[in-house]
């Protein structure tokens, strides 16, 4: 008798599925025929973005180019005038003593390229006496550049911190005399007419491909001693740092975001 029973389910088991299937067949129909079922809702077909060529090796299109390797006529000593620096083999190279140098456009928020390096000769120089330079956003806030390749010194001071404010997340650093890339996502901050800060500035960087600042906020403006505080100012140049080191820089450029 079970076995009459087992093959009387397997027979009736097949009818029934097929059943509900049927059943449910004109449900789903419908349901796909509801306009709140038309993918075509939820797709956004303008504005158009704009295209822009990224050529392997070479600026996107829409960056302002402000060092291609020969030209630094973007830039202009900090006491005004001529650049101070060197500019040979591809390279813009920091003379000792000479001072810095910024754009003479001024900037908000950026996408900002640089390739820089420090000297091959290091023997006599350690800690923030190796290689040491900085990129200053609106002149205010330092990304350090510095040779910290199996070179010790305070972390919130090494290549790819926020100096004296934010460390790195890694040291991503090449030994010297390599080319080594950062790339900066700088977010501007924003004051009231009053003076007062509505929100503080904000940096992303990627050094050498590597992310050592994650959307870090910002305290104030770089200094060197004491607690770092805003005060209001507009939309100002990049500045370069010269800080007794023959760094050199390449490839810099710019997107205006």
């Amino acid at each position: 008798m079970g076995d009459q029973l087992m093959d009387h389910a397997m027979k009736i088991t097949p009818l029934l599925i097929a059943a509900s299937v049927l059943a449910a067949a004109p449900a789903f129909a419908q349901a796909n025929t509801e306009p709140a079922r038309d993918p075509a809702k939820t797709e956004v077909w303008t504005p158009v973005p704009a295209t822009v060529a990224t050529p392997p090796g070479k600026a996107p299109s829409d960056a302002i180019v402000l060092f291609d390797g020969k030209d630094a006529s973007a830039w202009e000593s900090e006491q005004g005038g001529r650049v101070p620096w060197t500019v040979a083999d591809g390279a813009m190279t920091i003379v000792p003593g000479s001072k810095g140098i910024r754009t003479k456009q001024r900037f908000c928020d950026i996408q900002l390229h640089v390739e820089w390096r420090t000297p091959v000769e290091t023997k006599g120089f350690d800690g923030q006496n190796r290689g040491n330079s900085g990129i200053f956003l609106q002149e205010l806030y330092e990304l350090q550049v510095l040779d910290s390749y199996n070179n010790p010194t305070y972390a919130n001071g090494q290549a790819g911190s926020i100096y004296k404010q934010a460390m790195p997340l890694v040291n991503a650093s090449r030994a010297p005399g390599q080319w080594q890339a950062y790339d900066i996502l700088w977010k501007a901050p924003r004051f009231s007419p009053g003076g007062g800060l509505i929100s503080p500035a904000r940096i992303t960087v990627l050094h050498n491909g590597v992310l050592v600042q994650d959307d870090t906020v910002l305290a104030g403006k770089t200094e060197y001693i004491g607690a770092p505080s805003y005060s209001p100012h507009a939309c100002a140049p990049l500045y370069l740092q010269e800080h007794d080191s023959k760094v050199s820089y390449r490839n810099i450029w710019v997107r205006e975001l």
